[in-house]
């Protein structure tokens, strides 16, 4: 009697079984590749991306994935468009259409809106000779490899190659257009990634809020200073210039006769600090790294421009 394949056996047969076919088309990436990118970066639109089922699912990620790196892009479902939608895709726009067959009924109204407006298209399909191939500008073809499913006919592999296709057209265009961290943030102000390319200077304390005082404030002074801002850190300024930070741990370390002396006595000098352009997970580094609360902000000329605590990191999300 066979014995029957366990489910991790079954798991890796459907794992090799998509590797490969990426495999594959990674070594004979669709020749309309350039073509395809150099056609989307000059769209003055939107890019559209539509596809029935499984593939219009794949579509929403598509889209989605491009949109957040700089490259403006809606999904749109083809039944939806045969009932107004087509109103969203206009002439400054190009249109990528999924379909594994190429034969998909539920595209013939998007085609034909496309071919009527002249409106860029793109095909993703495994038939370049298809009805969708034939009607597109630029094909880019899936590999001829079988699905993963077992029977052949869940999309599994061409799923997962239109996938990595999607991203590959994503981060081709985003590459090319310099995009950056600074920018995935303008798209990412939520969320474990917006914390973590959150700057300093649009979380830091500023003005007023500061515990500031100057070398030769007397120290009853600038204990009720500390007290009244709440950070239990106070910043020795002069002429606007950071010159020392006094902590918990430096009126410790000076009890003995502090209050017969000034700020400036019992400073520590060339404090940790931090620019008002780092990120906030490197100002909670160095917090972290030298057992402190609270980080001043300073310019490059060293003048003092805010604070920054733990509790605003941890209130960020980056903690």
């Amino acid at each position: 009697m066979t014995t029957p394949p366990s489910p991790v056996d079954i798991a890796r047969d459907v794992l090799e079984i998509e590797a490969n076919a990426l495999l594959a088309m990674r070594e004979n990436l669709p020749g309309a590749f350039d073509a395809a990118v150099q056609l989307l970066l000059g769209v003055k639109g939107r890019v559209i991306v539509s596809g029935m089922g499984k593939s219009g699912h794949i579509a929403h990620k598509i889209a989605a994935t491009m949109a957040s790196t700089g490259t403006p892009a809606q999904s749109v479902h083809p039944g939806e468009a045969s009932h107004g939608d087509l109103g969203m895709v206009t002439s400054d726009d190009a249109v990528i259409l999924i379909s594994n067959s190429g034969e998909t009924r539920e595209l013939a109204d998007i085609i034909a809106h496309t071919r009527r407006f002249a409106i860029p298209l793109i095909a993703i399909t495994k038939k370049a000779e298809s009805t969708l191939g034939q009607q597109a500008d630029h094909v880019l073809e899936l590999p001829d490899a079988p699905e993963a499913c077992g029977i052949g006919m869940a999309p599994t592999t061409s799923t997962t190659c239109t996938l990595a296709l999607g991203d590959a057209l994503a981060v081709a265009l985003m590459k090319i257009r310099g995009f950056a961290r600074e920018n995935f943030l303008d798209f990412h102000p939520g969320g474990t990634l917006g914390a973590k390319l959150l700057k300093v200077g649009s979380v830091m304390h500023t003005g007023d809020m500061l515990p500031v005082v100057h070398e030769h404030t007397d120290m009853g002074e600038t204990l009720l200073e500390m007290t009244a801002k709440g950070f239990g850190v106070a910043a020795v300024v002069e002429r606007g210039t950071l010159t020392g930070v006094i902590t918990d741990g430096d009126l410790r370390r000076n009890l003995e006769g502090l209050m017969n002396r000034s700020a400036g006595e019992v400073a520590t000098r060339d404090p940790r600090t931090i620019g008002p352009d780092a990120l906030m997970f490197e100002a909670l580094g160095v917090m972290n790294a030298n057992k402190i609360s609270a980080l001043f902000v300073v310019n490059d000329e060293g003048q003092l421009q805010g604070l920054v605590h733990i509790h605003d990191a941890l209130r960020a999300g980056v903690a």
